[in-house]
Order: structure tokens, then sequence, then C-alpha cells
């Protein structure tokens, strides 16, 4: 991606300096006794739950219930943890490559903002641009105590981007998925939620939850997920419109996309896969609703709500 030089977002919220530790040097690893589903490198781990993404339907409990999910998977509570571990490590001095990767986290936001900022306006009105923030270890937000293991996620309560820039490492690493493309296709899938919150989908997710089984609620949850997907394929249309994209950034970013499907992960990780636990979406619908938002540029596209996904 051709983002060197390029200007960045204001919107830029850093509490790497914050404290709070770095969990081994996983973002998966332990810390509120969450633990996400990764894959790759003979390393499956155990889990539950979601993947890469907003992680929003944590997000989502935090903000009905007003409970931290970790706490209630482990009956404990994450933000006793967390003043443990920011009161017994220090924060870790930033290495040159992260501190590159700050700047290019700030261009993609920018950019981010730029394209939805023409949507809206197409439509007479002003994008509420989401900030985003950036933390190592732990971090409060008004969806609860949020840590590394969260992996990127969108918080409704707060209307917030966060994410721990470790998280790329793993990225990289464990789920297969190089490229800075791959990283930009991240945070605009994470902006993609913030869209949904503006326009009433999570909201209108948020209360149909209620009266929805697991089953139900996991399949709803897929059809979000696809949606904020298709949102990146049509931010990375406009990027492509801007001359940001080198050769291979589509692959990267359709590779990524594959690696983090539910079916995908769970094989990885137990040798099988479980589709009625799918919450995200499989390889194949994920590639393909990134893939119909960047063929088509138009938000319009991508209505995953109606008839089959």
């Amino acid at each position: 991606m051709k983002w060197r030089g390029r200007e960045q977002s204001s919107n830029i919220e850093d509490r790497r300096s914050q404290g709070g530790s770095r969990m081994g040097g996983s973002p998966f690893g332990s810390g509120g006794g969450f633990r996400m589903p990764t894959g790759g490198g003979g390393r499956g781990r155990g889990g539950m739950g979601s993947l890469i993404g907003i992680v929003v339907v944590l997000g989502i409990i935090w903000f009905v219930t007003g409970q931290n999910p970790i706490d209630m998977l482990t009956g404990g509570s994450s933000s006793t943890s967390s003043s443990t571990a920011s009161s017994s490590s220090s924060p870790v001095p930033a290495s040159a490559e992260e501190e590159d990767l700050v700047d290019f986290v700030g261009v993609v936001v920018k950019e981010t903002e730029d394209m939805w900022t023409e949507v809206f306006a197409a439509q007479n009105e002003d994008y509420p641009e989401p900030p985003v923030v950036l933390f190592s270890g732990q971090t409060d937000t008004m969806c609860g105590m949020a840590d590394a293991a969260t992996g990127p996620f969108y918080c409704p309560g707060d209307a917030k981007v966060y994410i721990d820039l470790s998280f790329y490492e793993e990225l990289r690493q464990q789920f297969g998925a190089p490229g800075d493309f791959a990283q930009a296709y991240v945070l605009a899938h994470e902006v993609g939620h913030h869209i949904q919150n503006i326009t009433g989908v999570l909201p209108d997710f948020n209360e149909r939850r209620a009266s929805m089984s697991q089953e139900e609620a996991n399949a709803y949850s897929v059809r979000v997920e696809l949606q904020a997907d298709c949102y990146a394929g049509v931010w990375a249309n406009y990027a492509g419109q801007e001359d940001l994209l080198d050769d291979g950034d589509i692959e990267e970013a359709l590779n990524a996309a594959n690696q983090i499907g539910d079916d995908t992960l769970q094989k990885r990780m137990q040798g099988f896969a479980v589709p009625k636990t799918f919450n995200h979406g499989t390889s194949a619908q994920r590639k393909a609703w990134f893939e119909r938002g960047y063929t088509s540029g138009n938000p319009a596209d991508c209505d995953t709500f109606s008839g089959d996904v």
C-alpha cells in the first residue's frame, strides 16, 4: 500500500504509555481467562467465541449488560487483574517498527475518514469520525476492561475502535496473513462496524438478540460481520481510486479474509468445524463479501440482511 508521506488522522488516541502488560508476547494469550481461536504453527489453542473483527458481540454484551464477558467466563474481575498487571509491569518501549505501524494506522484511518465523509455528504449528512485507540496490554473502555487478548474491536458504547498493535504480528505469524493491506483490511473492517452503529444495524442487533437463541444470534452475527467485510471492500475500491494500491494488495486482504473464516479457524484449532457456532462467516463468505464491496465500490451493495449470504 502506498501510504508513506500521506496525511494522518487526528483521531488517534495513543494510550500505549499508560501501562498494562503484553501478555507474554501474544495478543491472544492469558489475561482475564478469555482466549480467541488462533491457529497455525502447530500452536492451536483452546478458546471460544469470535476471532478478529469487532469482537462486536462482546461489545454488545458489555454495552447491554454492563458486565465484562471476560468476568462472566471466569467468574472474576478482569479489572482486578488489570490493576495487578499494571502495577507489576512497566510499559515496553516502542520499537521503530511499532512507531512505523502507528504512522500506518494514522494514514489508513484518515483514508477511511475521507471516504466515509464523501459517502455521508452525498446524503447531506455529516460523518461522525470514530476515535481509534492504540493501547498496550490493557485499557478501559465503555464496554469494560479490554486487553490484548480481545483483538481489534469496536465498542458501540463509546463509538471507538481499539487495537493493540502487537496483534499485527499475530496476524502475520499465527494467522498466516502478512502484508500491509491485510492490516489495512482489519482497520477498515472495524470502521465498518462504526458505520453499522451509526446507521442502526448494531442497535437493531442489540434489540433483537434478547429474543434470539444462541444459534440464531450467531447466524445474525455472521450477517453483521460480512457486511463489515463488504464495507472494508468498498474502502479498498476507494483506495484503488486514490492510487494507493500496490500489486498484490487485494490478494493480501483476500488471504486475510480466508485465514480468519470460522471454518478455517475451527479446523485449524480443533480439526473440525461446527457451522451452528459460526459467528463471523466462513472463509468463502468473508472473501466473497469483501470482493463484492471492492468490485462495486458502493456501500448500498453490502446488504447482507436480505436473502442468503
